[in-house]
């Protein structure tokens, strides 16, 4: 069951380890919370994906370690009664990620196997120039937007200018979903909840930042240093997505990436195809972890 196990010293050493760094970013966000505050971009990973602060902040080692003296929580049972040899005292019992839960996440394995292969299979498509953020409040009063606190660079009408004279080719349902319904129309595609393999590319910021949500959902079945390593990507683009949104958050120290500008557009490809490549081998892990896991599932 656990080929390898770790003594209560260390895994409780790279457990801190791990909530040192995600806190960097969870604790303010958790200070405004209780404070009553919110933040439109650092906010974003908190409110939008369904993994908590705490969630994110425990750590696992993933199917195969065990944890001498560990927590008996979703996934996991006590492998033997007491530490096998190697192992440092020898009397606390360990615990580690059992076959059979791996076996009942058959069907999101397979599911998430088949995206994330299909996706880094296609080349990363650049120049939607975030447009998918202006199409969300097109044909709406600045009250109206999802941040109606922050105000719009060049006001509605400008907005809906940019909209209506760019092309649109959202090919990520999650934030096409968002567009008004005068600018859905507008796009090239018409992506759905059902077709996802068939329109997703490495290139695209949304499908970066779920990155993070694919990690976080074969938690605990996979090493939570793998969970941060995408939750910091997603924390980066997810900066790039609100600078070429149509907001002035310049107030909060973000300059606008100026896609409505040559170097504005210009500017977003090239970080664009940054986190394109950043993505990619957080997305060669992740097929690799859900490859792993589903032979154990199925034996």
């Amino acid at each position: 069951m656990a080929q390898t196990v770790l003594d209560e010293v260390t895994w409780r050493s790279r457990a801190a380890a791990h909530e040192a760094r995600v806190d960097e970013f969870v604790a303010p966000h958790l200070a405004r919370r209780q404070a009553r505050q919110t933040h439109p971009v650092h906010d974003f990973l908190f409110t939008y994906y369904s993994q908590s602060p705490a969630q994110l902040r425990r750590w696992h080692p993933g199917f195969g370690v065990g944890l001498e003296g560990g927590e008996l929580t979703r996934g996991y049972r006590v492998v033997c009664p007491t530490s096998p040899p190697g192992a440092s005292s020898g009397t606390q019992p360990v615990v580690a990620v059992s076959r059979e839960y791996v076996a009942s996440q058959q069907p999101l394995l397979e599911s998430l196997h088949a995206l994330l292969v299909a996706t880094a299979r296609r080349p990363a498509h650049v120049g939607c120039f975030g447009l998918h953020e202006w199409a969300m409040v097109h044909g709406l009063q600045a009250d109206e937007t999802r941040h109606p606190d922050w105000p719009l660079r060049l006001g509605p009408q400008g907005t809906d200018h940019v909209v209506e004279t760019h092309r649109i080719a959202c090919s990520h349902f999650d934030a096409y979903r968002f567009f008004t319904s005068s600018a859905r129309p507008l796009n090239t595609l018409a992506p759905t909840s059902a077709d996802r393999v068939d329109f997703e590319q490495p290139g695209c910021l949304h499908a970066g930042m779920d990155l993070y949500k694919h990690a976080f959902r074969l938690t605990p079945m996979i090493c939570s240093d793998l969970v941060a390593d995408c939750f910091e990507l997603a924390r980066d683009i997810r900066v790039l997505d609100m600078r070429a949104a149509p907001y002035d958050l310049s107030d909060l120290g973000f300059e606008p990436v100026r896609i409505e500008t040559p170097e504005g557009k210009q500017d977003y490809v090239d970080a664009q195809r940054g986190f394109a490549e950043r993505g990619a081998p957080l997305r060669a892990r992740l097929v690799a972890e859900c490859e792993r896991l589903l032979v154990v599932s199925s034996s």
